[in-house]
């Protein structure tokens, strides 16, 4: 099971990461979001110490020209698509660069019914808790709304998961369940990650 942090706003906390050899960091590139990526670090710093890690840029409904300009800025790997984007969208991103759509997850399993006509444009989903802000809630949903879940396409699980969840985690462990993402559980302030408590969650995780 692959680990994302997200939510990286500094260079010590991306330096701390790739030393503990967590797969994915991610950055937000929304500016409304407190854990705004485009003003704290720049690209140069990204890409050279990110190399030994995947890097992830999350964008919501941003300008697809925007987006891959961000990715060659900061050499990123992947693209998270957060918003209300669209088939076509996702279609065109795809072709420079591998995508993420996220679906929100309410008390009914929709957000998995709505990820059907995106199993070709995309290369991955993630569920996220349903809220008005995009993400950043530190609210879980319940995961056993996936349990149905049977496309082939594997999803990376987000939304409130903490230092305390590794056991539940593992023993839900869904068999399309590609990587869980963190972020918020995981902060002394927005953006400014316990790496304590990251490093004992990957390790927990990881062995």
């Amino acid at each position: 099971m692959k680990i994302k942090v997200c939510g990286i706003t500094r260079k010590e906390d991306l330096d701390a990461l790739v030393q503990l050899k967590a797969d994915y960091a991610g950055f937000i590139f929304y500016g409304k979001s407190p854990r705004f990526a485009g003003n704290k670090l720049d690209g140069r710093t990204v890409r050279e110490i990110g190399q030994q890690i995947g890097k992830v840029g999350v964008f919501v409904n941003a300008d697809p020209q925007q987006v891959l300009q961000t990715v060659k800025d900061y050499g990123l790997d992947m693209v998270q698509l957060h918003g209300e984007e669209s088939i076509d969208v996702c279609r065109k991103l795809r072709l420079s660069v591998p995508v993420v759509k996220a679906f929100p997850m309410g008390e009914k399993a929709n957000g998995a019914d709505n990820a059907a006509p995106f199993m070709p444009v995309t290369d991955y989903f993630l569920f996220d808790t349903a809220s008005k802000e995009y993400g950043g809630t530190g609210r879980q949903f319940n995961w056993e709304l996936l349990n149905d879940y049977s496309y082939d396409k594997p999803f990376f699980l987000s939304g409130g998961i903490g230092p305390g969840d590794t056991e539940a985690v593992l023993r839900w462990r869904h068999k399309h369940l590609f990587a869980l993402d963190v972020n918020s559980r995981f902060e002394t302030a927005p953006g400014v990650k316990d790496m304590d408590k990251v490093a004992a969650f990957i390790n927990t995780i990881k062995k």
